[in-house]
């Protein structure tokens, strides 16, 4: 069975407490459409992002209700396709990124998305590497804001989560309550100037419910890799999360000293930066597949 699901469904907060916008079964699939960032409010260039509804930033389509989740278990979300819209929008200023400091003001770009690149400007075209900036599921006790990452998911910015790639969640309350949106039709690792090419798009998912996998934090498959996310004060304390996260599931799964995981993981593993710009910094630890099948490694 599949579904589709407009972005009317927009919320700000994943929460448990928010009604939920659809009920499935594990092993169906949704489409889900999303608005930009900014809840597309900026259609122009003269729609200074000065003057909108702050509130409504970092919009989620959901959430998605999942029978047979259970607090303890793991969503998995297999991201099958992205269909991005034809305009994006940029933005940076004052007190924004990591050269707010030396910025006086906000500034907005509208793009064109057309044939596959970004046109930037009369010089520069960009080829476009679709992947989603918000995504997870409702968190353990209070809501969290769209706009910070956790053990959640949330605003995690990570490059890595893009059409074909398989996540994985910890499950906290029942029904897992999933959503997502912030969709970037291109970003750089770190996000530095606070934004993407912002864009609204259909996302097409399949949630299944995953009895038995325990997660401290997000984890990421693709055809090449797994990688650990993990989100925290600073960079440092979000790599050393996902590390430990990466040699528990290891230790778990394969007979290998601990000693030997620290030397693998030294030689062939990948600390890498995911966001520096949200409340919390979030990172991730990729270790290629091709180590880990050596050892049957299976999650």
């Amino acid at each position: 069975m599949s579904y589709k699901l407009s972005n009317a469904s927009s919320i700000f907060v994943f929460s448990n407490k928010n009604e939920p916008a659809l009920k499935i079964k594990s092993g169906e699939v949704v489409e889900i459409e999303t608005k930009d960032c900014f809840s597309d409010q900026v259609k122009k260039e003269e729609d200074i992002i000065s003057s909108m509804d702050w509130d409504k930033v970092n919009p989620v389509t959901g959430p998605i209700y999942v029978e047979g989740a259970k607090k303890g278990d793991a969503l998995k979300v297999i991201l099958q396709k992205i269909v991005l819209k034809k305009r994006g929008v940029l933005a940076t200023g004052k007190d924004m990124g990591v050269l707010g400091d030396k910025l006086d003001r906000l500034y907005s770009k509208v793009v064109d998305i057309k044939d596959g690149k970004v046109i930037f400007d009369d010089k520069l075209e960009i080829p476009v590497k679709p992947m989603i900036g918000v995504i997870g599921v409702a968190p353990d006790g209070e809501g969290i804001n769209c706009g910070t990452p956790g053990s959640h998911g949330g605003n995690m910015d990570n490059t890595m989560i893009g059409e074909g790639a398989v996540l994985y969640f910890p499950v906290f309350n029942d029904g897992a309550y999933f959503a997502l949106g912030d969709i970037h039709a291109v970003m750089g690792d770190g996000e530095v100037g606070v934004s993407g090419v912002e864009v609204g798009a259909f996302v097409t998912v399949k949630l299944e419910v995953i009895k038995g996998l325990k997660l401290n934090n997000p984890l990421l498959e693709n055809d090449s890799a797994i990688a650990a996310i993990a989100s925290a004060e600073n960079i440092d304390k979000a790599l050393d999360a996902a590390i430990h996260d990466f040699q528990e599931l290891v230790s778990a799964r394969i007979n290998l000293s601990l000693k030997d995981i620290s030397m693998l993981f030294s030689v062939v593993g990948d600390a890498q930066i995911c966001q520096i710009v949200d409340p919390l910094k979030t990172a991730r630890f990729v270790v290629p597949k091709w180590v880990l099948n050596k050892y049957g490694f299976v999650l």
